[in-house]
């Protein structure tokens, strides 16, 4: 496979760029035309890799590709997920070069879905396309790459289940994660849950001028983040009843384990800028990170923000909350536990709205599958070290909807770094994982089954 990279680096270069320049950004409905432009263009490069049969299928929201390669009922079929949405680009003058217009320095391909997941999910059919022009392909191959990850992959799951059949597999393989680092590789054997809700607080009517109202009506801002500030404890514990009830504590050989994992605290900080870190009380950074549920304020906004004074009481306020959740956690449930507790804690001033947007559950997978032992022993191979078991911190929802729906379990070879700053700009992915990654995963068929 290295001779084979070398040899077509520059075609392989060229027809991701191709897949960067498509601005494919899920979140805002301008680019519903770009979505179809990247599904047709992945049913393309399937088709010229060596793929039986790949087409565009309509959802509720945007398409589906799905693509496959049969060899027979005697071998073991694999699904590869993927997802060719990506996140708006804002702040645009955050970038130093035009996030879908890509570029190669520094060691790096840069823009907008350069990791996430255009370049990871490239690799899968690059060294699918080895493993044909070889003769080496000794697995049925299915891919199935969606348009709605970054947005919830509201209409995947619908999709699953009308397509049970045609997607059954004995292992689903995904490189949408980041490994702890080029010298330390890693496998995520789970990833966090999500529940996902927008607040809003609303006192008077309209805008109020500050100085005929202010100090005898309530300002909305100043409310919710009163609000805010109660959903944690002194210890950084959070305050939502029932929220901790089905939290799974981790035994000493456990969390042994993981921290294994190799963790410079002051590194951390030094690549952050951040003076110290903070957050639940009795727990690692890594633990906090991988093993711990959280919540955060994603967002918050309300009254004058333009330039210049403006003397207003805003009517209104906003914030956007993110929760990530372990598995036994249930996103719905902790959706509407947290909606209840925080209605629960508006004054009569105010009243509160709460909307829940998107969510999905967290999975576990285990270390002792034929498909993982395959995996690490591909990497080990690559990187000359064995891969350490960790937890991802991040979601991907769907994935535990698939682990349900289908009956097959996720394997995670992610291959992006946190030097690649994925849903911030100037994303980038380092030439050196591109190879890297698609070195592993055509071993990894050399290995599974």
């Amino acid at each position: 496979m290295k001779e084979y990279i070398q040899e077509n680096m520059d075609r392989f270069l060229e027809e991701l760029f191709g897949l960067i320049r498509i601005p494919s950004v899920s979140a805002k409905a301008e680019h519903r035309d770009d979505m179809r432009r990247c599904a047709d263009r992945l049913v393309s490069l399937l088709k010229e890799a060596g793929a039986d049969e790949a087409a565009v299928y309509p959802t509720a929201g945007n398409p589906v590709v799905f693509g496959r390669k049969f060899l027979g009922p005697q071998y073991r079929t694999v699904l590869v997920y993927g997802h060719y949405d990506v996140q708006p680009a804002e702040p645009l003058e955050k970038w130093n070069s035009d996030p879908f217009e890509p570029e190669v320095h520094d060691g790096a391909i840069w823009g907008r879905g350069a990791n996430d997941d255009k370049g990871q999910l490239f690799m899968h059919i690059k060294a699918f396309e080895y493993l044909v022009r070889s003769g080496r392909l000794r697995h049925n191959v299915k891919f199935l790459f969606e348009g709605e990850e970054e947005t919830g992959s509201a209409s995947l799951p619908e999709w699953m289940k009308a397509h049970r059949d045609m997607l059954k597999a004995d292992i689903c393989l995904v490189s949408d994660t980041t490994m702890i680092s080029d010298k330390v590789p890693s496998i995520n054997c789970g990833m966090r849950g999500l529940s996902y809700l927008e607040v809003k607080v609303t006192g008077p009517d309209k805008d109020l001028h500050s100085g005929h109202f202010g100090g005898a009506v309530a300002n909305p801002i100043q409310v919710l983040c009163e609000m805010i500030s109660e959903l944690f404890d002194e210890d950084r514990r959070i305050t939502v009843p029932g929220f901790y009830d089905k939290v799974v504590e981790l035994s000493a050989e456990d969390r042994a384990m993981l921290a294994r994992a190799p963790f410079d605290l002051d590194e951390f900080k030094s690549f952050l800028d951040i003076a110290d870190v903070r957050g639940e009380k009795g727990y690692t950074t890594n633990e906090r990170i991988g093993i711990r549920p959280c919540l955060d304020v994603c967002g918050i906004w309300g009254g004058y923000t333009g330039e210049g004074a403006k003397t207003v009481l805003p009517s209104e306020a906003h914030a956007k909350i993110s929760m990530r959740l372990v598995p036994d956690q249930r996103s719905a449930e902790i959706g509407q536990l947290f909606a209840d507790y925080f209605k629960s804690k508006a004054p009569a001033c105010v009243k509160v709205d709460v909307k829940l947007c998107e969510g999905g559950d967290g999975f576990l997978i285990p270390i002792s599958s034929d498909a993982y032992k395959a995996a690490s022993r591909a990497m080990q191979e690559v990187y000359g070290i064995e891969p350490v078991p960790c937890r991802g911190g991040g979601s991907i929802a769907v994935l535990a909807e698939m682990q349900k729906e289908l009956g097959i379990d996720p394997l995670l070879m992610g291959f992006g770094l946190e030097r690649d700053t994925i849903h911030s700009p100037n994303e980038s992915y380092l030439l050196s994982q591109f190879r890297a990654g698609m070195e592993s995963i055509a071993k990894f068929y050399e290995y599974y089954g």
